[in-house]
C-alpha cells in the first residue's frame, strides 16, 4: 500500500511539501487529478500517478497543462472533487481556458497547483505567477510550511465549493521541497460517479452568456474579499509599531530574523497566507498601527503594490517599502541572512553579522554545470547531426528538456530556446527569414505537449527544414512520467494505448520520415545527412530508451568501457562528446566503469579503436 494512503488519523508521518499536498487532496476527498509533470510539482502528480492504481483515485498525465485543466474543468462540473497539477509556465499553457472557466466556475472543489520557481532551478524564467489570480479573478492561497500546505489545501476544496470557483493554491520551489512532521487525518471517501445537469446558457460560453457570467464572477469576488478578511490564513503575530507584510516561505525567514535581532517587542508581522483577493480591510488596520512598513516577498511587487493603494485609499501617511536597490530584489529567492540584514537595516536595529571564515587559503570549489548523463542518447544524436551538417549554415531551434542541455559545448546543437514546443513554430520563421540549412530538436513528451502545431504549420506552409525529435521513450527531465508515446504494457500497467510517433507524424503530412538508432553512429549520419538534403520537411526519429531507464533494476546493465594501450591521446572522445564518464589520470584519458552504460559511441569514434569492452573477472 502506497504509504500516503495510510488510514491512521493522529499518526506522524515525515512528508515531503508536495507529498503533504498530495495527502491533503486525498484526505479531502479528491476524486479526479490530471497534470502534466514540471519541476517543482512533479512529486504530487508521481504520487497521484501511483496511487490512483490502488484507489479511486482517477488520474492521469495529460497531454499538456491545459488539457490536464479542462479533464479537471469538466469533472468538477459533474460535482466531484478535482484537482490539476504545473508548475508556474504550465499556467500560461492552461491560461486560456482560466480565464473562462472563472466565468463559468465549478459545481465541485476544483483546485490549481501552480509551483512557481524563483531562482529558476529548472525552468526558464520565474514569473510569479500571483498576478493570475488577479488576472482571472480567482482566489489564492499561499502555504508558508509544508503542514500548513497539509492543511491548507484541504480548506482549498472547502473554499473552492463556498465560492463555486477554481481555487489557485501557489507554492514555491523552497516549499514544495522541504520535509517536516505531519499529523495525518482521515481520509474521506470518495466520490466516484458524478452527475452533468444540462444548462447551456450557464455553461456555453457565446457573449449573450458571459456577459451574464462576468457578473457572477465579480459578485463572487466580493464574497472572496469578505472571506480573506476574516481568513485565520491572514494573521499578526508580535507587537511593536514597526511592521513586516510576508508570504509564503518569506515569513519564516521574518520570523527568524525577528528572533535573532531580539526585535520581537519592536516588529510585528502580518502573515498573507489567502492573497487574493487581498484582505484590504486586515491590511488597513494593521497598517493604522505602524509608523513605518516593510514589505518581504520573493518576485513581483505583489503585495507591496496593493499595500500602497490600500494605505493610499485610507489617506495613511507611513513609509512602506520592499522592492528596492537597498532592501529587496525581484530576482531570485531570498535567505535567513538577506532578510536578518535587510530588516536590521531598513528598521535601524543594531545588528553585527557573524564573522565570515577566511577562506582566501581555500582552493575555489570546481565548476560542476549540468551536463547530460553518461550514455545518453542525445549526446549521440547531437554528435550525428553535427557530422552530418559539417560544412552547412545552420539555425539549431532547440526545446524545454534534457536535450535542452545540447547547446553547451562542445556539442553546441541549440540556438534559440524559448519555451515547449517552440522549436516547431521558430523553425517555420527561421527557414523563411535565413538562407541556412533549419535543424530543430524537440523531446518527445515536448513533441506531444506542444510541437505538433508547430510540425502541421511547417507542413501546410511548406517549409523547408529538418525536425529530430529525440524519443527517449519517456519524459526523462521530470522524473520518468510517461506520455503518449510511451509502451504502457512495458512499464506493467494496462489500460493505454500508445500512439506511434512516426504513424501519426506521416499522417500530419511529412513524406520524408525516418527511425535511427543513435548508437548507431555512422547509420545515424548517413540517415541525417539524407534528411538534409530533402527539401522540405523532413523528420529524423532518434529512438533510443533514456539511459538511466536503462540503467535501472528492470533492465540489464551493459558491459563497461575502457582505454586500451592504442590509445594515442587525440581526445576526439573527450573534445567531441564530452561524456561524464570520461577523466584524465596523469594526462592519460581513462572511463569511469561506474558511470560507463556500455552505450559504445565513444569506441565508434575514436581513430585507434582504442575503446574497448572491459574486461572482468
Amino acid at each position: 500500500m502506497h504509504k500516503l494512503l495510510t488510514d491512521s488519523p493522529g499518526k506522524k508521518m515525515l512528508l515531503l511539501g508536495n507529498e503533504a499536498i498530495a495527502r491533503g487532496a486525498i484526505e479531502a476527498g479528491l476524486a479526479i487529478s490530471a497534470a502534466y509533470p514540471g519541476t517543482p510539482s512533479s512529486e504530487i502528480s508521481m504520487n497521484f500517478f501511483q496511487i490512483s492504481k490502488n484507489s479511486d483515485l482517477y488520474f492521469e498525465y495529460s497531454t499538456n497543462e491545459k488539457v490536464a485543466l479542462e479533464v479537471v474543468a469538466a469533472s468538477a462540473n459533474c460535482g466531484l472533487r478535482s484537482m490539476a497539477i504545473m508548475k508556474h509556465v504550465g499556467m500560461n499553457v492552461a491560461a486560456d481556458l482560466l480565464m473562462t472557466l472563472a466565468y463559468v466556475g465549478v459545481k465541485a472543489g476544483l483546485v490549481i497547483v501552480c509551483a512557481d520557481d524563483p531562482s529558476m532551478f529548472s525552468s526558464q524564467n520565474e514569473q510569479d505567477n500571483r498576478y493570475y489570480g488577479k488576472l482571472s479573478g480567482l482566489p489564492i492561497l499561499e502555504p508558508s510550511s509544508v503542514a500548513e500546505a497539509f492543511d491548507m489545501v484541504k480548506y482549498a476544496f472547502e473554499l473552492s465549493e463556498t465560492l463555486q470557483e477554481p481555487v489557485i493554491f501557489r507554492t514555491t520551489t523552497r516549499l514544495n521541497h522541504a520535509t517536516e512532521v505531519v499529523s495525518l487525518g482521515e481520509i474521506k471517501p470518495v466520490k466516484k460517479s458524478g452527475h452533468f445537469i444540462k444548462s447551456p446558457f450557464e455553461y456555453v460560453t457565446v457573449p449573450m452568456v458571459s456577459r451574464k457570467l462576468h457578473v457572477k464572477l465579480l459578485n463572487n469576488y466580493q464574497k472572496a474579499l469578505d472571506i480573506t478578511n476574516q481568513s485565520e490564513f491572514n494573521f499578526i503575530t508580535g507587537q511593536g509599531k514597526f511592521g513586516i507584510v510576508c508570504n509564503g516561505v518569506s515569513y519564516n525567514y521574518v520570523a527568524d530574523a525577528i528572533k535573532d535581532l531580539q526585535a520581537t517587542d519592536q516588529i510585528k508581522i502580518l502573515r498573507i497566507g489567502f492573497s487574493h483577493p487581498m484582505p484590504c480591510q486586515r491590511i488597513q488596520d494593521f497598517l493604522q498601527t505602524c509608523e513605518k512598513v516593510l514589505v518581504v516577498e520573493e518576485g513581483e511587487p505583489y503585495m507591496e503594490e496593493w499595500i500602497k493603494a490600500i494605505a493610499q485609499d485610507a489617506k495613511l501617511m507611513l513609509t512602506i517599502q520592499g522592492k528596492k536597490e537597498t532592501l529587496f530584489s525581484r530576482l531570485y529567492e531570498f535567505d535567513p541572512g538577506l532578510v536578518r540584514r535587510v530588516i536590521a537595516s531598513y528598521f535601524e536595529i543594531s545588528y553585527q553579522p557573524p564573522t565570515l571564515p577566511d577562506l582566501r587559503d581555500v582552493p575555489e570549489i570546481p565548476q560542476r554545470p549540468p551536463n547530460l548523463c553518461p550514455g545518453c542518447s542525445h549526446r549521440a544524436t547531437f554528435y550525428a547531426v553535427k557530422k552530418a551538417s559539417e560544412g552547412m549554415e545552420t539555425v539549431c531551434p532547440s526545446d524545454i528538456g534534457c536535450y535542452t542541455l545540447g547547446f553547451m559545448p562542445p556539442l553546441s546543437s541549440g540556438d534559440f530556446v524559448i519555451c515547449m514546443g517552440a522549436s516547431t513554430g521558430t523553425a517555420c520563421g527561421f527557414s523563411k527569414s535565413v538562407q541556412a540549412k533549419i535543424i530543430s530538436f524537440i523531446g518527445d513528451s515536448t513533441f506531444f505537449h506542444s510541437g505538433i502545431p508547430g510540425l502541421i504549420n511547417a507542413v501546410f506552409n511548406q517549409h523547408n527544414l529538418t525536425l529530430v525529435i529525440l524519443d527517449n521513450m519517456t519524459t526523462a527531465m521530470t522524473g520518468h512520467q510517461p506520455h503518449p508515446g510511451v509502451d504502457m504494457n512495458e512499464w506493467g500497467y494496462e489500460g493505454y494505448k500508445r500512439i506511434d510517433l512516426e504513424n501519426l507524424i506521416k499522417g500530419m503530412g511529412v513524406d520524408h520520415v525516418e527511425v535511427i538508432k543513435p548508437y548507431h553512429i555512422q547509420k545515424s549520419i548517413q540517415t541525417i545527412r539524407q534528411a538534409l538534403q530533402y527539401k522540405g520537411v523532413s523528420v529524423i526519429i532518434s529512438r533510443q530508451a533514456c539511459s538511466l531507464l536503462n540503467t535501472s533494476a528492470t533492465r540489464m546493465k551493459k558491459t563497461a568501457y575502457s582505454v586500451s594501450d592504442k590509445c594515442k591521446n587525440h581526445r576526439y572522445c573527450i573534445n567531441e562528446l564530452a561524456c561524464p564518464a570520461f577523466y584524465l589520470d596523469q594526462d592519460k584519458v581513462k572511463i569511469n566503469p561506474n558511470l560507463c552504460t556500455g552505450c559504445a559511441v565513444c569506441a565508434q569514434i575514436c581513430p585507434e579503436h582504442a575503446i574497448l569492452p572491459l574486461k572482468t573477472k
